[in-house]
């Protein structure tokens, strides 16, 4: 595991129907750290975040994460205070997708882990995928 560049990496999201992205930012994370800890969004916090419950419940949420080979750890999100993870777990690198690059939010996030010696690391969104796509092809149907 000497190839790796970070000793711990940490990634969230929500997994409501998982999918072939979750896996793409799982597995591109995993392969730049030694320790993946992966942060699934409690239906609370996503409840008063988006108004709205998941589709699959929190429990069943993190089974299936857990279940993922390239993850390691799994930790509930219980708020967006990313900072708090980062140096409650020793963190040295967050993952997230490309597509939140260069916004206000994560600006900000480089700045605060940077004290941290944490990096963020923005991985290739995988294109014409989403929970958000999924839902409006459900509704279509």
């Amino acid at each position: 595991m000497a190839d790796k560049k970070y000793k711990i990496g940490y990634t969230t999201g929500v997994y409501d129907m998982f999918h072939i992205g979750h896996l793409n930012i799982i597995k591109r994370a995993k392969e730049c750290c030694e320790h993946l800890i992966v942060g699934v969004t409690t239906d609370e916090l996503c409840l008063s975040r988006k108004g709205k419950l998941p589709i699959i419940c929190e429990k069943d949420r993190v089974e299936i994460v857990s279940s993922i080979r390239y993850v390691d750890e799994v930790v509930l999100q219980s708020d967006m205070n990313k900072t708090e993870a980062v140096k409650k777990y020793g963190v040295d690198a967050v993952f997230v997708g490309s597509d939140w690059k260069g916004t206000d939010a994560w600006k900000k996030y480089e700045k605060e882990f940077e004290q941290y010696g944490c990096s963020v690391v923005y991985l290739d969104h995988t294109d014409g995928i989403s929970s958000t796509i999924l839902r409006e092809r459900l509704n279509k149907e």
